[in-house]
């Protein structure tokens, strides 16, 4: 029985962990790296059909080239409101419309520009690292309340808590691979 619980904990907080470090390789693909990418544009939403929605949903996405990056209106009426969502969304990047599809043309970073980016993923992961924390404190704190319910013995929760610290670990260490990866993509020139 206490096994169980302590499993039930420890599986919670793994499911957790995870999430948080899926939601920063979400986070960190949303950074702009000089090459073409349909991710970038993850967050932008447009004002289409009377109601607010995501570019993604309105658009479709190819790459025919590293630098470049089509975006293709699933309906042509569309077609203006995703150029300025794009112009406002403060990427540096230039829409070019030619009544049917927009070509946007990734120019190359500046090295001023990639250690902005490098520093605004580090702030990105120590969030990460924040959330797969907190997310330890609150399962700690659940193995503490079952030894102080009489359920589960203090040798057993000091085993889970060890355990724990392992998988926050293991998850701590995704993240920083991911944060080294995506800094890597930013200051390849």
């Amino acid at each position: 029985m206490s096994d169980e619980l302590i499993d039930l904990v420890l599986d919670d907080a793994k499911e957790k962990m995870d999430a948080a470090v899926g939601a920063a390789r979400r986070e960190f693909s949303t950074v702009r790296t000089g090459r073409a990418s349909s991710a970038l544009f993850e967050r932008l939403t447009i004002e289409a059909y009377g109601v607010e929605m995501r570019l993604l949903e309105v658009a479709s996405f190819s790459v025919p080239e590293a630098r470049q990056l089509i975006v293709t209106p699933h309906d042509a009426a569309n077609l203006e409101a995703i150029e300025r969502s794009i112009i406002n969304s403060n990427m540096g990047l230039n829409p070019s419309n030619d009544g049917r599809i927009i070509r946007l043309s990734f120019p190359p970073l500046t090295e001023e520009r990639r250690r902005d980016y490098v520093k605004m993923v580090g702030g990105m992961a120590e969030e990460a690292k924040q959330r797969v924390n907190g997310v330890r404190r609150a399962a700690r704190k659940e193995l503490d309340d079952l030894s102080d319910d009489g359920g589960v013995s203090e040798d057993d929760v000091q085993r889970a808590e060890v355990r724990l610290d392992g998988l926050k670990d293991e998850f701590i260490g995704m993240i920083d691979a991911a944060q080294a990866q995506k800094e890597e993509e930013l200051l390849e020139v």
